[in-house]
Order: C-alpha cells, then sequence, then structure tokens
C-alpha cells in the first residue's frame, strides 16, 4: 500500500506538470494534494516497517515528537487544501464567467501558502505542549505511530490544557474547513441541479463527486481519533482508524481522482505511453 501510494500520487503530481491541458487552479491544488499524501504516509509508515521487520518497534522520544510534528501539521494542512479545492469547484460551477478572474494564479499559490503555514503552525502548539507533559508512567504507546491521544492517555500530568487546546483548535483548524466545504457543496449541488444541460450535469458530478469521496474519508477517521476524551481511548478501535486516515486515505486518494475524472485518466495513459516510447527508443 506504501509503493502504491507513491507511485500513485507521483504519477498524479507528474501528469499535472508535463500536460498543458493540467495547468489549471484544480489541478494546482490536486498536485499540492499528492505530493501531502506522500509526506503524510511517509511520516509514520516506514518506521512502522522497520519495526515489524526487526521485531523491535522502538521509537526515540526525538524521533516521536517530529513524527507527531508532521503528522499533525499534514493533516491540517490537508483540510484547508480541501476547503481550497471546494472554492475552485464553487466558483467554476457557480460562478462561470469570473472563474478565471477570481481564481487566478496569484489566489491559488496564497490559498496552497496559507493551507500550508497553517497545518504547521498549529502543529507547532500540539507538539510543544504534547512534549511539555511529564510520561512516568509507562513509555510504551498503544499505537503504531505517535499521534497526539494516545501520548496524552500514557501522561501522569494534567492533561485538562491539552485536551481543551486539542478541542479547541480542531473546531477552528478542522471542523471549520469542513463545514465550508459542506456549505460549499450546498451551493454548488444547487448549480448543478438548475442545471438543465444534462452533458454539463453529468460532467459537474464527476469532478465534484471523487472530491467529496476523498473529503469525507478524511474528515470521518479524523474527527473519530481527535473529538473525544482521552479517557474513551481503545487500542483496537484507534489502530484500525489510524490505518484508515492515516495509510488507506492517502493511498486512495489518487486511485479515486483518477477512476473518477476523465482528465486525469487521459493524462495518465499519455504519460505511459510516453515512458514506453522512451524505454523502447
Amino acid at each position: 500500500m506504501y509503493i502504491t501510494c507513491i507511485l500513485g500520487n507521483s504519477f498524479i503530481i507528474t501528469a499535472a506538470v508535463l500536460n498543458q491541458s493540467l495547468h489549471t487552479p484544480m489541478y494546482f491544488f490536486l498536485g499540492n494534494l499528492s505530493f501531502l499524501d506522500i509526506c503524510y504516509i511517509s511520516v509514520t509508515v516506514p518506521k512502522m516497517l522497520a519495526g515489524l521487520w526487526v521485531h523491535c518497534p522502538i521509537i526515540s522520544l526525538a524521533d516521536c515528537a517530529a513524527q507527531l510534528y508532521f503528522l499533525v501539521a499534514l493533516i491540517g494542512t490537508e483540510g484547508f487544501l480541501l476547503a481550497s479545492m471546494a472554492l475552485d469547484r464553487y466558483f467554476a460551477i457557480c460562478r462561470p464567467l469570473v472563474y478565471t478572474r477570481l481564481m487566478n494564479k496569484y489566489t491559488c499559490l496564497q490559498l496552497a501558502t496559507m493551507s500550508w503555514v497553517c497545518g504547521f503552525v498549529n502543529a507547532s502548539l500540539h507538539a510543544t505542549l504534547t512534549f511539555h507533559l511529564s510520561f512516568c508512567q509507562s513509555n510504551r504507546i498503544s499505537h503504531f505511530f505517535c499521534d497526539i491521544p494516545p501520548l496524552l492517555s500514557i501522561s501522569c500530568s494534567d492533561i485538562s490544557f491539552n485536551e481543551v487546546a486539542l478541542f479547541t483548535s480542531g473546531i477552528f483548524i478542522g471542523l471549520s474547513p469542513f463545514f465550508f466545504t459542506l456549505v460549499t457543496y450546498v451551493f454548488i449541488l444547487h448549480a448543478i441541479m438548475s442545471n438543465h444541460h444534462k452533458r454539463q450535469h453529468h460532467k459537474a458530478i464527476s469532478t465534484c463527486a471523487s472530491h467529496l469521496l476523498v473529503v469525507i474519508l478524511f474528515y470521518g477517521s479524523g474527527i473519530f481519533t481527535y473529538f473525544r476524551p482521552t479517557s474513551t481511548y481503545s487500542l483496537e478501535k484507534d489502530q484500525l482508524v489510524g490505518v484508515l486516515y492515516n495509510i488507506l486515505t492517502p493511498t486512495l486518494n489518487p486511485i479515486i481522482y483518477s477512476l473518477r475524472n476523465k482528465e486525469v485518466k487521459l493524462a495518465l495513459k499519455k504519460l505511459i505511453s510516453l515512458k514506453k516510447l522512451a524505454h523502447g527508443s
């Protein structure tokens, strides 16, 4: 699955860069999302595989802090990128006459930069709060990577402020982009239903369905993980959900986009054909 994720997302990035027809805001954000997914899965899976290979799943405190920092940063960034993609679809479908003026290169760059900055600033806060705690009861994390809930569950310090900070930032960094995306899609669906041209109707649904499916997968698992008290932490459930949002979602994202989007499929076919020609020559 790790190799599939790396190859699938790399193909998406390469196709978006090399194919002139994909030099649009939608594929600019999709390229950002694919790069993020490569980083996202690479933060946890190689270390997990190494631990399984040598039957010694040990991680140092410094590595654990770095893993948590980048994991939380990339999770926050993905939420804002998905919201930016929803905004792009809104302008493309609901405001087509002014779309090129509103979603220009400068606007896209600003939205992408804001997404990455917000994600990493949020991660700095949580990494600092988490690793200022004392871990005197146990050094065993009931998970296959370092995340905030399992670390809070083994701390012997007062974690009430950490839980409040996690819940508060979850509302602003997590739920705000989620609700923005949902509201945006209400307007998009209304615009689609108001359009009586079946061809345009089908194309709009096709481009939006893949993005909406990715949003549901990402936020469904994220809300379960971060929006509940540490006292309800469950080893089996959290490991299962961890696999879902940390491994399965980044792996499925390029598959979902390529299967539901004709332009991506066409670009990938061209890319494969060029590689075959280069190999044959």
